[in-house]
């Protein structure tokens, strides 16, 4: 288990960019780290991985504190990535299999195997430079692999992927937590989060303010009615509780907290205004709760 206990930095005289941090990921946990630009997500990983000292607060690992030798046994996976451009692929990943202490052959045989499985093949004899975004993205997951990690910590790993890269990233997330790794990722994308994630921290300010399972949390914010109305006339939603936003071709939301004694209302005028797509009581998503925890 890692744990993040009352993590605090301060950059310069006023800067305070951590306060109070924590929470703790579980063996085979996936753990989705949210917040906007400047919130403190990286300065928390970089301490993590020994990049940054904390000011107060310790990162535990297996029940004591995180030294050098267990930092050795992370994968980590920088927001601004660290590959040499002039190097072929394969060569660069086993290169970094050596430095993680691995022999000649086992660093090439891990580099052939990430290789296939992240759908580098293609690309294993051309220079680093000549990829794309999304097969640096890739090159870069490897580097982070390749010394088969006890935990990966990865900053911002979606960034600029297109979406079968994203599915193919993603899943080699999933087998890595499905055989009891914890993962840390940090993302602006909520769904993606969502989707993956068993929990989740949102950070603001250099402060928690929600942590927790992501189905818990969708839970404990309150549910909430949702309509969906197609070709509504303007002002439909007048007068009603709730919230209204227009989506793509003209349809309208309608997303109402409390509104339980309100819903007949709602859906008569729903009913009056256009088409309705969708009426129903659900939770919030991650998007929705991450709004109201920053706000």
């Amino acid at each position: 288990m890692l744990e993040i206990r009352d993590l605090g930095k301060t950059f310069g005289a006023a800067k305070r960019a951590l306060d109070g941090v924590s929470f703790t990921v579980r063996q085979g946990e996936m753990f989705g780290f949210v917040g906007a630009n400047g919130a403190g997500k990286t300065t928390t990983m970089r301490i993590v991985m020994g990049l940054l000292e904390a000011d107060e607060g310790e990162v535990r690992w297996k029940g004591g504190p995180l030294d050098l030798a267990g930092r050795r046994r992370f994968g980590y996976m920088p927001e601004e990535r660290g590959l040499y451009q002039k190097m072929k692929v394969a060569d660069q990943i086993a290169y970094f299999g050596r430095l993680h202490g691995l022999s000649p052959a086992a660093a090439r045989g891990a580099a052939d195997e990430l290789i296939e499985r992240l759908g580098l093949a293609e690309r294993a004899g051309d220079m680093v430079e000549a990829l794309s975004l999304g097969n640096q993205q890739r090159v870069q997951l490897a580097v982070a692999l390749v010394h088969d990690p006890d935990v990966l910590i990865l900053d911002e790993p979606f960034s600029g992927l297109d979406p079968l890269a994203v599915d193919a990233l993603a899943e080699v997330l999933r087998e890595r937590a499905r055989g009891g790794v914890p993962v840390i990722f940090s993302s602006h994308q909520l769904d993606l989060v969502e989707r993956l994630c068993d929990s989740v921290g949102i950070i603001s300010g250099g402060r928690m303010v929600a942590s927790g399972p992501v189905g818990e949390l969708r839970a404990s914010a309150g549910r909430r009615l949702r309509v969906v109305v197609a070709d509504a006339e303007p002002g439909w939603a007048d007068g009603l509780p709730g919230e209204l936003t227009v989506e793509s071709r003209g349809r309208q939301v309608l997303v109402a907290t409390d509104a339980t004694d309100e819903g007949q209302r709602i859906l008569h005028a729903a009913v009056r205004a256009g088409r309705v797509e969708h009426f129903g009581v659900e939770d919030p998503t991650l998007a929705e709760i991450f709004k109201e925890a920053v706000a």
